[in-house]
């Protein structure tokens, strides 16, 4: 079954290399900026979050998964915010209070996987320390999958009638076409799979970016893009948000190639309070669709997926 992927001798001209020749290895990638502060403890936080529309829970936070966001220590030793980075659990940004006032401002942009035990099991095997590659990828593959299932979910449909081999008709719905995957070098690549699988022929580019060694800011390295991607809505992929800054500045990029915030829809595994509120403040229009909002990101997820932990 043939994909179809944009690769940088087929890309067109009009998009652009920044600094080629100090561009890094994919492989040595540290992305957005160091954490800005340890999170706080809060009972309220998290409840007004929205979930997806259509699912029966009512509820982000079971008692079970109050606990565990509140009980967990969250001063750890090594403070990254690089979804690349080998730290197990960094903690992020803001407190949970402020999380609670994000959610007043965020509201439908931000949408939730609903939480069951499938979801938990998986987000759990991603951040043990203690698993083995094997089924981290494997999980991880399968969260992927079910992030990009609902991600598609959101993209707009017409009605349609085909006919049945018995003869019969029936009215139906397809996805209208004019879509396209951008993912975000490095993690952000672990994700081009899942959507390939549900999606075939549909194109993707790529965007590089790298924290600046002085300033410690996100910059873009590389950026590869369909021609009209202006004329597309995109899945913008990166599974974990942390501070958001990477994410920010690849909006940025994809607002310079005429792709409009409100067609845009961030697919990723974990954020932070902080990261969701960084990037829906810089961009309103924009949608974040994630399985989990947690002052705790699994920072170590680039590196232990692509085996260069």
């Amino acid at each position: 079954m043939a994909t179809e992927l944009q690769r940088p001798d087929s890309m067109p001209c009009h998009n652009r290399q920044v600094n080629s020749t100090s561009t890094p290895s994919p492989e040595h990638l540290r992305t957005d900026d160091p954490i800005l502060d340890h999170a706080e403890e809060n009972n309220a936080a998290m409840a007004k979050l929205t979930l997806l529309p259509g699912h029966a829970h009512s509820s982000v936070l079971s008692e079970r998964d109050s606990q565990a966001c509140y009980g967990i220590n969250l001063h750890s030793e090594n403070h990254s915010d690089s979804s690349d980075s080998g730290n197990y659990d960094a903690p992020v940004g803001d407190s949970l209070l402020g999380d609670c006032e994000l959610s007043q401002q965020i509201g439908a942009q931000l949408k939730l996987l609903p939480m069951n035990d499938q979801i938990r099991e998986l987000q759990t095997i991603i951040r043990d320390k203690t698993a083995s590659r094997g089924d981290f990828m494997f999980s991880a593959d399968r969260l992927i999958r079910l992030v990009v299932e609902e991600g598609l979910n959101q993209l707009p449909y017409k009605e349609c009638m085909v006919t049945t081999p018995t003869g019969h008709k029936y009215e139906g719905v397809k996805f209208e076409k004019g879509n396209c995957g951008v993912s975000i070098m490095r993690s952000g690549e672990a994700m081009e799979q899942g959507l390939r699988d549900c999606c075939r022929s549909i194109r993707i580019g790529k965007i590089l970016i790298q924290s600046d060694e002085e300033t410690q800011r996100a910059k873009v390295y590389y950026a590869k893009f369909p021609p009209d991607i202006y004329r597309r809505k995109v899945l913008l992929m990166y599974p974990i948000l942390s501070t958001g800054n990477t994410v920010i500045e690849a909006v940025k990029v994809l607002l310079e190639h005429g792709v409009q915030p409100s067609v845009i829809i961030l697919l990723s595994l974990f954020s932070t309070p902080h990261g969701a509120k960084s990037i829906i403040q810089e961009f309103p229009e924009i949608t974040i669709l994630t399985t989990e909002v947690h002052p705790v990101a699994p920072t170590h997820f680039g590196q232990k997926y692509f085996g260069t932990d």
